[in-house]
């Protein structure tokens, strides 16, 4: 059996006072929460070790047993004995004791854990097995309905996918469910799918399946926001003259006019191009384009001399 360091779980000074301790419990505990982590089983098992020293360190009765014990086991410690050899029994609840908890029955328990205890060995050692109070746990008591566990589970999506919106048939725990994703969802978004998660107990209904976003990276765009970024090569002519070039959206292609004497680094905002927002899908973010400037290709003599030709003249006007 190994022993629990309850001030250490809590991360408070063994004489810290009951108010102290209780604050840092509620931070914790909403941190940690299974609801807070669907599916986290290491949230889930830091959860049951908060809520494991709360019941001991606010309970003056078992705070004051438990400090007593765990001042003989590092005096033990510290004089070289080993844990495996140090008497537990001298420390044991008594055969047919039970301990009561902050929760108002088993029933409660089992909803955020299963029907496996959330309890270590050492608790239920040390201050007996856990039993509930109030109507919940009385016989004869028809077990109430409980709501399923919320699950998650991680999609990829490309930016296309998630500028359109998508249909995607997932494969989870042997189950197919078909999952309609909305338009502007972004890397972190959660999609939530009610009912597909895991079933209820005693008819109770089904928990919540939560999509958690990751968008993939897109070669030609880059995302900030709703907006959307991307580099446009426009020759040296086009850019001196001005003229026309063609750029991609996520929609459609349009054609960009790039007035004269457009340098390089310049950028253009073509509003409402951009990724729509999520749940307003007819409104949208913006694209911005920006010029990079690329010699023509094929370059020809006759054109690298004309370029010469008026370099030179410049060189000497100026």
């Amino acid at each position: 059996m190994d022993f629990k360091d309850y001030y250490e779980i809590l991360g408070v000074p063994p004489d810290a006072e009951k108010k102290v301790i209780k604050q840092t419990y509620r931070e914790l505990a909403k941190k940690y929460h299974p609801d807070v982590n669907p599916g986290n089983k290491g949230a889930e098992e830091k959860f049951k070790t908060i809520n494991e020293a709360y019941q001991v360190l606010s309970d003056a009765e078992k705070r004051k047993k438990y400090d007593e014990l765990r001042i003989q086991y590092h005096q033990w410690q510290q004089e070289g004995g080993r844990q495996q050899d140090f008497d537990w029994q001298n420390w044991s609840a008594q055969p047919g004791q039970g301990v009561h908890v902050q929760y108002a029955s088993p029933e409660d328990l089992e909803e955020l854990f299963g029907s496996a205890s959330p309890y270590s060995d050492f608790f239920n050692n040390i201050f007996g097995q856990v039993r509930g109070r109030g109507s919940g746990s009385g016989r004869g008591t028809a077990p109430s309905p409980r709501h399923g566990r919320n699950v998650e589970y991680e999609v990829d999506l490309t930016l296309e996918e998630a500028y359109h919106g998508t249909d995607r048939l997932l494969e989870i725990d042997e189950h197919r469910i078909q999952a309609i994703i909305p338009p502007g969802v972004r890397t972190g978004s959660r999609v939530r799918l009610s009912g597909q998660g895991e079933p209820g107990h005693n008819s109770g209904p089904a928990g919540d399946l939560y999509l958690i976003v990751h968008i993939l990276p897109d070669e030609t765009f880059e995302r900030e926001g709703d907006d959307l970024h991307i580099d446009v090569p426009v020759d040296i002519f086009t850019a001196v003259a001005g003229g026309e070039t063609r750029i991609p959206t996520l929609d459609r292609p349009l054609i960009l006019k790039i007035p004269p004497r457009t340098n390089a680094g310049r950028s253009f905002r073509l509003r409402g191009k951009g990724m729509p927002h999520l749940g307003d899908p007819k409104t949208h973010g913006d694209l911005f384009a920006l010029v990079r400037l690329v010699l023509p290709e094929p370059l020809t003599d006759k054109e690298v001399n004309s370029i010469r030709e008026l370099a030179s003249s410049r060189s000497k006007h100026s």
